[in-house]
């Protein structure tokens, strides 16, 4: 039996490599770097976390976001086994240490006696001989198998520019401003209710930092780069204060949840969080703070802020474009190319956002080979699960529709919500048979969507026969 192709060694080629070879297939995994750097990534490790450390929430009961955690651990995902071993506290998140966690998903695949991991870029269409491949480039696709890609499927790409948070050195960090605490206390996996380093902005302290966000110095966009929008999940914290000296206040830097330990009696106007970044506890992030301000600019301006007027910034952020496939057109329900059939996509390219979902798609891309090399039929997950609802926006999408222009709408990345689901009838009682209403309400609703993702995930894991190809 021939060897499936993986090109990209991020999450999604790493978890879709795992899944294969775990099946008992062999697996030849492409990776291009250190051969050919990116603008981003700074290692050669696989899976690297070139963003945020966050894998956002692991609530499986009230979040889609730890749904899909839920789903890829029940699936024996390396992503989740790498993350878990190497978590950091961070409030209600899941947070892990870069490097560990990086490293945990290169040791695992360089030691799997299915894998062999070949250091090379591939610079055009994989060659005729390879029978199944799976594209997972990841939004720093190389430009040349890109463009091949791109002619071959003849659509044109959509980009969007994705930013990178600065991380401070928090020993830099003046600990009689800031205080630890999560917001509204919460305890999440690994974490005590004190896991974020927040530091206050009174009314007048804002108003000057927008004002000096709005008159920063930014990056000069390279010329592939100039017209390419933003997506508005990863919005540059300069781009976000343009738009309205209150959208900070609302967004990254609200204070709801959160009393200054220093000063109890006093409830800050703005509120600037730091998120532990490695298991030393030596480096913290800035929440939501990607930026494409210049560096000289960004350490000026983040000095402003109280509690980091003499930090020392271990990485400052900065801005690059992500490039995805207009997949609704071009991918079939199973993620195949359908203008060359024995390529299938994963990750980020095919227009899912954050770190999980890319897993999940390079998850379900290894499932769907699998299977599709044993003869068997292809099974989808339903739409009610978290990957089957990420997998529909991906393959069904929007594109049918028009907007009020008389335009088709795009096709634009998507984190994985609650919105993605079918529709479902929550319960109106709780146990007593009281009336549910607000966030009781609101809550049952999310509870009745995840019990019901539950059970039908574990009726389609269960049709795949994991047991037995594993055993193979």
């Amino acid at each position: 039996m021939s060897p499936i192709h993986i090109i990209g060694g991020g999450l999604a080629g790493s978890e879709a490599a795992w899944q294969i070879a775990q099946a008992g297939i062999d697996v030849v995994l492409h990776e291009m770097r250190p051969v050919r750097k990116t603008d981003a990534h700074q290692t050669d490790g696989l899976a690297e976390l070139v963003c945020s450390n966050s894998f956002r929430s692991d609530d499986n009961e009230q979040n889609a976001v730890g749904l899909i955690h839920h789903e890829l651990r029940k699936l024996g995902s390396l992503i989740m086994a790498s993350a878990d071993a190497n978590q950091v506290p961070a409030g209600s998140a899941l947070a892990v240490d870069r490097n560990g966690f990086s490293n945990a998903v290169t040791t695992a695949l360089e030691g799997h006696p299915r894998i062999t991991i070949d250091r090379a870029e591939i610079d055009g269409l994989p060659p005729e001989d390879w029978e199944k491949v799976i594209v997972a480039t990841g939004p720093l696709t190389s430009p040349a198998l890109s463009q091949a890609v791109l002619d071959l499927s003849g659509e044109d790409s959509l980009a969007f520019f994705d930013a990178i948070a600065p991380i401070v050195h928090f020993e830099s960090v003046d600990l009689s401003k800031a205080w630890f605490q999560s917001r509204y206390d919460k305890v999440g996996p690994g974490g005590t209710g004190k896991d974020y380093l927040n530091c206050p902005l009174d009314k007048d302290q804002y108003e000057a930092f927008i004002d000096a966000l709005i008159a920063g110095d930014t990056a000069d966009f390279k010329e592939w780069e100039a017209n390419t929008p933003y997506f508005d999940g990863c919005l540059p914290i300069e781009v976000m204060a343009a738009r309205g000296r209150e959208t900070l206040r609302h967004g990254p830097m609200k204070p709801m949840g959160l009393t200054n330990a220093h000063n109890p009696d006093v409830k800050a106007y703005a509120v600037v969080q730091l998120r532990q970044d490695n298991a030393l506890g030596t480096l913290y992030n800035m929440v939501g703070f990607q930026t494409k301000l210049k560096y000289g600019a960004q350490a000026d301006i983040f000095k402003m802020i109280p509690g980091l007027e003499d930090a020392q910034f271990a990485r400052l952020g900065g801005l690059h474009r992500n490039t995805f496939l207009n997949s609704p057109k071009v991918l079939d329900e199973t993620l195949r190319l359908k203008a060359d059939p024995r390529m299938r996509f994963a990750g980020q390219i095919t227009g899912c956002e954050g770190y999980v979902e890319s897993a999940s798609v390079g998850c379900m891309a290894g499932l769907f080979a699998v299977r599709e090399v044993r003869g068997q039929d292809i099974l989808t997950p339903p739409d009610t699960t978290a990957m089957g609802a990420l997998l529909g926006h991906i393959t069904g999408g929007h594109i049918s529709r028009e907007d009020g222009a008389g335009k088709p709408s795009s096709f634009q990345p998507m984190n994985v919500n609650f919105g993605l689901f079918p529709l479902i009838e929550p319960p109106t009682k709780d146990e007593n048979g009281k009336r549910l209403k607000g966030k009781d309400k609101t809550r049952a609703k999310k509870r009745a969507l995840t019990d019901r993702a539950k059970v039908d995930f574990l009726a389609w894991k269960s049709g795949l026969d994991l047991e037995q190809t594993a055993a193979e």
